[in-house]
């Protein structure tokens, strides 16, 4: 297990006020629209429900569920504006206050310093991209996987991901404070990176082999469309800046 906590920023030129942005409306939506999770009608409402997406169609109506074995019933409600809108609004809603400040850690240790690679404009453009990615990636996987269409997903985890896909590919040195095997300790940023992707791998496939009830409401297979995009679309979006010189990691 490792879990990173901060990074070290030697370098950086831009001051991240993207990253600042986004997270205080992570913030704020959660504790002003949501209620601090309180809010059931705000939040079915805006979270993406995958058969939405697929038909279009706006599903405001109770819907019955299988959740750990468990039947539930989950109040779907009618969206302003169109279920698409969903697939924005939701990467910047919450299930939980530590879902909120876990999501918000990762985006201070690692969207600084692609923001500082990419520009503010390229970075925010970056980020929703990468995370609308994910959220299409979750609802691709829900339908080829025979899970619940109707269960609806939300969270920043999705773009974050995007976020640190682009970090592996930038700063694969970057000096990385992490807690692995309860220490404190430095790995470089593909090691922090790399492993955090192979456990969203063998939690996904875990989840694809119990059910898709196993999962514990967690969408492993955003993470993994998130860190893709990021990944693969970092480069293009880095096109034409000119990168500042850094002092290089002794890895």
């Amino acid at each position: 297990m490792v879990f990173p906590i901060s990074d070290d920023n030697t370098g950086r030129t831009r001051t991240p006020y993207v990253t600042f942005t986004l997270i205080a409306l992570n913030v704020l939506v959660f504790v002003f629209l949501q209620g601090m999770g309180t809010n059931e009608r705000f939040t079915y409402a805006f979270s993406t429900v995958p058969q939405e997406i697929r038909t279009g169609e706006d599903i405001a109506r109770d819907v019955t569920v299988d959740l750990g074995g468990e039947r539930g019933t989950i109040p779907l409600q009618p969206t302003p504006g169109g279920v698409y809108l969903t697939l924005l609004i939701s990467m910047f809603m919450h299930g939980s206050l530590m879902h909120l400040l876990g999501n918000m850690l990762f985006l201070w240790i690692f969207g600084d310093n692609v923001e500082d690679d990419l520009s503010h404009v390229r970075f925010t453009a970056f980020y929703l991209v990468t995370g609308v990615a994910a959220s299409l990636a979750h609802v691709w996987f829900t339908f080829a996987l025979g899970d619940n269409p109707f269960i609806p997903s939300l969270g920043a985890s999705g773009a974050i991901s995007g976020v640190m896909g682009g970090y592996l590919v930038l700063h694969p040195h970057r000096r990385v404070r992490v807690i692995m095997l309860r220490m404190l300790t430095e790995v470089p940023g593909y090691v922090a990176v790399g492993l955090w992707f192979v456990l969203q791998l063998i939690s996904a496939f875990g989840v694809i082999g119990l059910g898709p009830e196993a999962g514990g409401g967690v969408a492993f297979m955003a993470h993994i469309g998130g860190f893709v995009a990021g990944v693969v679309l970092v480069k293009l979006f880095a096109v034409g800046r000119r990168q500042p010189a850094r002092a290089r990691a002794p890895w």
